[in-house]
């Protein structure tokens, strides 16, 4: 099984729920959502995925961003009514995130269906936390130390995006991604996660990049996961975002004559350049999201036909 996990930004959000809605995820996929703020995008998804029947994970205490607060806003009730309603629903999966506070979040008698541990000095709470009922999933590091004292229903959590400082330093580079897909299993793990194309890093504002950068995995001749980056010339100062795009994006169609990609991120994407339009940076990020996600289904749902 694999576990994409996100930080619940508003395309990322939109990403999934057009991949649930055009019925292109596989139940073999479960995403994780780390809410980092009440919007009516969050709700919407979880709404379409419990609509579909089909799993969510919703982190219920995000360690990044402002639902808390959000939540806390008298300006936010309704939407705080409807969030409320949401999580209730049995299509989402509960999600915990060890962290300094777990021993006071984690009541006695509820236990999680899902759990998350990246630091190793949280380890103990999860052993003082599970003792007789164990959760479903524990994403856990691959690192011995967790293998060792975390054992049971054990998901494999990496970040395979290497983030650089500037997207110009991505120009002309093709890199491996990932191959946690084939080796998961016969490494004890019964799934596998990681934060897609756009890492583990959370920022909470955005700014106008000097350059666009397109990020598509393939699979190569071994089935292993690689990245292809595809970046715009004119990279000077930030405007002009639209050309930018127009640069990127024609030399990923080129190099898809040869790749043959027909994910519906990949074929949005030449829609886009022969009607010689700019979408905005959002859809970007959306459309390459779309495109992993929805080729990691297709292999797990060819495997799992085998």
């Amino acid at each position: 099984m694999y576990f994409p996990y996100f930080r619940g930004r508003q395309f990322e959000l939109i990403a999934l729920r057009e991949l649930v809605e055009n019925s292109l995820l596989s139940e073999q996929v479960i995403p994780i959502i780390e809410p980092v703020k009440l919007s009516s995008t969050l709700i919407n998804t979880i709404e379409k995925f419990n609509e579909k029947g089909r799993k969510i994970a919703l982190i219920n205490n995000p360690q990044v961003g402002s639902l808390h607060m959000d939540l806390e806003n008298e300006k936010n009730a309704l939407l705080k009514e409807k969030f409320k309603r949401a999580v209730k629903f049995p299509v989402v999966v509960k999600t915990h995130v060890f962290n300094v506070n777990s021993d006071r979040q984690l009541t006695k008698g509820t236990t999680p269906l899902m759990t998350i541990c990246k630091s190793k000095d949280f380890i103990s709470a999860y052993e003082n936390s599970f003792t007789d009922s164990k959760p479903e999933f524990n994403l856990i590091l691959d690192e011995s130390v967790f293998r060792r004292r975390i054992r049971d229903n054990l998901v494999l959590l990496g970040d395979k995006f290497i983030k650089l400082v500037r997207n110009t330093d991505y120009a002309d580079i093709d890199e491996p991604f990932s191959d946690d897909h084939i080796f998961y299993r016969q490494d004890g793990y019964i799934g596998f996660a990681d934060y897609s194309i756009v890492g583990n890093e959370f920022s909470e504002s955005g700014f106008a990049p000097y350059a666009v950068a397109i990020h598509i995995v393939y699979f190569d001749k071994e089935k292993s996961l690689r990245i292809r980056h595809f970046v715009s010339d004119t990279n000077d100062d930030i405007t002009d975002p639209a050309n930018k795009f127009a640069e990127a994006v024609g030399k990923l169609v080129k190099w898809n004559k040869t790749a043959q990609l027909d994910t519906l991120g990949v074929k949005s994407f030449i829609s886009l350049y022969e009607n010689e339009s700019y979408p905005g940076l959002g859809t970007v990020k959306k459309l390459s999201i779309m495109h992993h996600i929805e080729l990691i289904s297709r292999y797990l749902d060819k495997e799992n036909e085998q």
